[in-house]
């Protein structure tokens, strides 16, 4: 009997082990996954490139020729509590290894804010952590920190898309570097309720830079695009993407009068790509063109405001209030132009541009999916929200914070 007992404690004993080692091995094979992308980025150097020469150059931010506007960005209390951000990043930090902490933990003022970009996994290198990499529990930390940071609306686009990338794998012979778990997180500082930090998302059509400062969140640069926009086959078959921004942007533009679209339309001809401040472009001169708010009717103005909101409302319910609360006190001074045709089959590229926000819609060439169209396509959309005059990635907030406490 006793000989018994033993053989039994032996068997469950390697059973524990071998159920252990099951779990370290899938572990393992998830490591060892994403090393071999991230080896193959290597070989295929010309974007790391274009990023070493973009962080030769310190952060300044998107400006005008005229320079700097100053005093836009005080350092002060929205009311709006940032305590759940806190906590959920907390969480996250908390589930990861210290191996994954060491990956996906930075100081404050690193680089790693500026080294994200656009383009799919195959030709670039992203710090953090993956989803890929992450556990059950890790991943839904991860996606409980996107959840209290953006709006039900944000949270739900971000998901979509993923799903393009997932999409693009299908349609692209299952090469590997498209996949809707390659985003990466990364936090920068320690979460806290009185001090600065972040966090950032980073991956393919997909990046989030969220900087918080006691109550104060700045979410740029975000980057947001997808192809296909809509999809008509494979797992996530009627995913789409982009309509109310195309929409509402080509609806705008049409209910401009003839001499105001003159002013708008800076271009009928659009090119492949338009977008100006995508990837390693942290440090811009653009200049105001087009139509000036002021010159607008107050419903016109109402429906340019609303075409803001779609890309502000990606933000959590009540930072997204303070923002627009702020666009709205530069309103005046807010310029909408326009490059592209504007019948309802058009391909175009907007920009919305004040002191406080810059906005870019742009439909690009094919890349991921097959097309006999040379030219843009509304199948592939690119769309960046900025902060002009210094504030992205709350650079100016936290330059204040700095210079006020000495250190």
């Amino acid at each position: 009997m006793k000989n018994q007992f033993v053989i039994f404690l032996f068997l469950f004993s390697i059973g524990i082990y071998s159920c252990k080692t099951k779990e370290t091995q899938e572990d393992s094979k998830k490591e060892t996954a994403s090393e071999v992308i991230q080896f193959k980025v290597k070989e295929n150097s010309f974007m790391m490139k274009m990023q070493t020469e973009a962080l030769k150059e310190p952060f300044k931010g998107v400006f005008t020729s005229n320079g700097k506007e100053e005093n836009l960005f005080p350092i002060k209390s929205t009311g709006v509590t940032t305590k759940p951000i806190v906590d959920a990043a907390k969480a996250f930090i908390n589930s990861l290894s210290a191996e994954q902490l060491k990956k996906t933990e930075f100081q404050m003022q690193d680089d790693e804010w500026r080294k994200w970009s656009n383009v799919d996994h195959g030709i670039f290198k992203r710090e953090g952590i993956s989803l890929k990499e992450m556990g059950k529990e890790q991943r839904e930390f991860a996606l409980g920190l996107m959840k209290v940071a953006l709006s039900a609306k944000g949270l739900q686009l971000s998901k979509d898309i993923m799903k393009t990338d997932q999409t693009l794998r299908e349609l692209n012979d299952n090469k590997p570097f498209f996949d809707e778990d390659l985003y990466f997180f990364t936090v920068m500082g320690k979460p806290s309720l009185t001090e600065p930090w972040g966090w950032q998302i980073d991956g393919h059509h997909l990046v989030i830079n969220y900087f918080v400062m006691g109550d104060q969140v700045v979410m740029t640069p975000t980057f947001m695009g997808g192809e296909p926009i809509i999809t008509t086959s494979g797992k996530y078959k009627g995913n789409t993407l982009f309509q109310d921004e195309q929409n509402l942007g080509l609806k705008f533009v049409n209910s401009l009068s003839k001499e105001q679209q003159k002013v708008a339309i800076i271009s009928s001809e659009k090119r492949r790509n338009n977008a100006k401040t995508e990837a390693f472009k942290d440090n811009e001169i653009i200049d105001y063109q087009g139509l000036k708010v002021s010159e607008l009717s107050e419903s016109t103005r109402e429906s340019l405001m609303h075409l803001i909101g779609q890309y502000i409302s990606n933000m959590h319910d009540g930072h997204a209030q303070v923002k627009m609360e702020e666009i709205k006190e530069q309103f005046n001074n807010t310029y909408f132009a326009w490059v592209g045709a504007i019948d309802k089959d058009a391909v175009f590229y907007y920009r919305i541009h004040s002191p406080v926000i810059l906005i870019e819609f742009d439909h690009q060439g094919a890349v991921g999916v097959k097309s006999k169209v040379k030219g843009a396509t509304r199948n592939h959309i690119h769309s960046v929200v900025r902060t002009p005059n210094g504030n992205d990635y709350g650079k100016d907030l936290l330059r204040q914070h700095i210079e006020s406490h000495h250190h």
